[in-house]
């Protein structure tokens, strides 16, 4: 009971800033005629962190890949810090690229590398310029901030699930992004190892003051690292609001995710 007490505590709502980091004015894309993104429009402040519900085929991760410019929109603006990355050339992306951070679902970490590598190399692939003693000390802030200095040596095969999970959110952090991007950070984690990369997320944003895009299943996660939430069907926003709005919602569809 103490321990629930003290996630529930932990997870208070982020500071946040009125002005939109990110912005997606009617924002559409298909392919052939699979229409993914029907004129989607969202913001996300600074500081927010946005969860975005969806079933399969509704479009979050596509969202996404136009937001970081894996994906080119047939129509409409996405604004990254007042820039529009729908007209940048290569360069002033890959510019715009370097302050985002991704956690994957699976932790995408490199299984050749120790941890230590890993996150060097992310480090170097965004500031060649750091020395060796910089980056020694970005690399234990890093681990430090998800509670794994011991793992430093170890392979990514000598780690649990949630480890490299943990490994991968140091890796994202590393870079000290404005943004971070977590695509199903409970996916495939018991429940005590989710809640704490749950409590990960909400310390994260708060010491960080990060803006983030939470793409997620899991309604408990939802719950507690949002501070507000989407819900997308067939390419278009169904419902926003707070996640007590979203489960109040009217819609049938919509109380569908809720049902057990």
């Amino acid at each position: 009971m103490e321990n629930k007490k003290n996630f529930i505590t932990q997870c208070i709502k982020l500071p946040t800033s009125d002005e939109p980091l990110i912005e997606f004015k009617n924002v559409y894309k298909s392919y052939g005629n699979n229409k993914v993104l029907n004129g989607i429009n969202f913001t996300v402040k600074k500081g927010e962190n946005l969860v975005i519900l969806g079933k399969s085929g509704s479009g979050k991760s596509v969202a996404v890949k136009c937001l970081v410019g894996l994906t080119k929109v047939d129509k409409g603006e996405i604004f990254i810090s007042g820039k529009d990355i729908t007209k940048l050339d290569e360069e002033e992306l890959n510019r715009i690229r370097m302050k985002i951070g991704f956690l994957f679902q699976n932790g995408a970490l490199y299984d050749s590398m120790t941890v230590r590598q890993n996150l060097v190399f992310t480090l170097q692939h965004n500031n060649k310029n750091l020395t060796e003693q910089e980056t020694e000390s970005a690399v234990k802030e890093a681990l430090q901030n998800v509670g794994l200095e011991e793992a430093i040596d170890q392979l990514p095969a000598e780690l649990s699930g949630g480890m490299r999970k943990r490994i991968g959110l140091a890796r994202a952090l590393i870079i000290k992004p404005e943004i971070i991007i977590y695509d199903e950070p409970t996916g495939g984690l018991d429940t005590i190892t989710a809640r704490e990369i749950i409590e990960l997320i909400r310390n994260i944003g708060l010491k960080y003051n990060t803006s983030s895009i939470i793409i997620t299943h899991d309604l408990t996660c939802a719950k507690y690292t949002g501070d507000r939430v989407i819900v997308l069907k067939d390419g278009l926003i169904k419902a926003e609001g707070s996640y007590k709005d979203i489960e109040n919602n009217a819609d049938d569809w919509v109380k569908s995710f809720f049902e057990k």
